[in-house]
């Protein structure tokens, strides 16, 4: 399948966001976080980003104040996971402005929405900023031109927003 799991962690330990791409149950997935939390924010910097857990691979990443967290399969490759983690960022970065830990607490429900514009089933389905985020951009109505001769495509809209 891939991924098992997204978090975004503070330093302090707290999930501020937990996506889960296999049932667990919920004493399961708080042991489960707890564990893997401890272990990763235990780390220093020089030690590698990658760590086995369980029966899961975790790949994690410190931006500012948060972790992104992801579990996977034994035999997914590191490095493009990574790359993921820092697609997710950059993405809330240009939606956000310099996403931070206030962006996801107060707009949880679009963070989710990004994360699964990217993610389904366990599996990364898009990977281009701008398809990411131009559903989001309709939901907001920032799109108001609707013949088919005005519409735009992703990158036009970003680019017209910006």
């Amino acid at each position: 399948m891939g991924i098992r799991f997204i978090l975004m962690v503070n330093k302090q330990g707290q999930t501020r966001l937990a996506q889960y791409y296999e049932w667990l149950t919920l004493e399961e997935r708080r042991a489960l976080e707890g564990e893997i939390v401890r272990k990763c924010l235990a780390r220093n910097e020089q030690q590698c980003s990658f760590v086995e857990h369980r029966n899961y691979k975790i790949v994690y990443r410190r931006y500012a104040s948060l972790f992104f967290l992801v579990g996977v399969d034994n035999d997914e490759n590191e490095l493009a996971i990574l790359e993921f983690i820092h697609l997710l960022v950059e993405t809330m970065d240009r939606h956000f402005g310099n996403v931070c830990e206030l962006d996801i607490m107060f707009h949880l429900e679009k963070a989710h929405f990004m994360l699964e514009e990217m993610v389904m089933n366990g599996c990364i389905v898009e990977t281009s900023k701008a398809n990411i985020l131009t559903p989001e951009m309709v939901m907001n109505g920032c799109i108001v031109e609707t013949s088919n001769a005005n519409i735009l495509t992703p990158v036009q809209l970003l680019e017209k927003t910006s």
